[in-house]
């Protein structure tokens, strides 16, 4: 499907250059002269490059459709994952860059989807937000007011987030796994 270039949007999957590249940020740029032009940071699938291109509002970009399907992370061995398929029981095994920083969220039996472009998987994505346990937080700074200031966590898959003064060791809470921030206490 032809898509305008001022259309493109993070998380896009684009056909450019004879290549399957994600788009990982854009930025809208007027300049005083001359027409405005959407400005597009993407990483190559197959190789993991990385590039910015400008788009202007005529030209024409193919977005790419992808199949998703769920499967469930089983078990790591090595740099290799292995996932199965929850409709027929296919277990399948992928490289652990494939899922980038997001691999230490990682949890064992998580639901994941898998991105497929013509049977083969290019991209998995965990939930957004997953429930984590603080293994060791900092004592809190007296003086330290709620509203205005965060304290360091580590999380127990060892991934270091900010957290509010009053969370403290062995509490759950749920984190954002691509912003890696705190987003709330879990029930």
């Amino acid at each position: 499907m032809k898509i305008s270039g001022v259309d493109i949007r993070p998380g896009n999957i684009l056909d450019y250059e004879n290549g399957l590249w994600k788009v990982a940020k854009i930025q809208h740029t007027q300049p005083g002269k001359g027409g405005a032009y959407m400005q597009v940071e993407m990483k190559n699938l197959v190789d993991g490059r990385k590039t910015n291109i400008r788009f202007r509002s005529a030209d024409t970009v193919e977005k790419v459709r992808l199949d998703t399907k769920t499967f469930q992370y089983l078990f790591a061995d090595g740099d290799m994952l292995t996932f199965m398929d929850k409709e027929n029981y296919e277990q399948i095994t992928l490289p652990a860059d494939l899922l980038g920083d997001a691999v230490e969220f990682l949890q064992d039996g998580m639901d994941v989807q898998l991105e497929l472009y013509e049977e083969k998987p290019i991209s998995v994505a965990l939930p957004d937000q997953i429930e984590a346990e603080i293994v060791e937080a900092d004592a809190v700074v007296k003086g330290q007011t709620a509203s205005s200031s965060y304290k360091p966590a580590v999380l127990d898959n060892g991934v270091r987030v900010m957290v509010p003064p009053f969370i403290s060791a062995g509490t759950r809470i749920i984190v954002d796994v691509y912003a890696r921030e705190y987003v709330g206490k879990a029930n």
